[in-house]
């Protein structure tokens, strides 16, 4: 019945094991900025919506494209990305 987990597969699973925890220190930090500017661009989304529709609201002549371009610039840039595209966007208009 333990015929199967001669020393043969126990190295394998030892190493396995080994190799999956040196992946996951190697990629945590990455992973984690990868997840964080996933977040940040789905804010930068939820923000180009609300100004849009503000925009609209209150009678505002702009209107800032709801595209992964734009929301990619407010999830790395933040808050300065914003104005950055507003101010673009009011520059062109001219």
């Amino acid at each position: 019945m333990i015929d199967f987990l001669n020393a043969q597969s126990i190295g394998t699973i030892v190493l396995a094991v080994v190799l999956v925890l040196i992946g996951i220190k190697i990629f945590k930090k990455p992973l984690g900025c990868l997840l964080r500017l996933f977040v940040n661009t789905l804010g930068g989304f939820v923000a180009l919506f609300v100004i849009n529709n503000a925009a609209i609201l209150f009678n505002i002549p702009i209107g800032i494209g709801i595209n992964w371009v734009n929301a990619i610039i407010i999830g790395i840039f933040g808050l300065p990305g914003l104005g950055f595209l507003l101010i673009w966007q009011l520059l062109l208009q001219v």
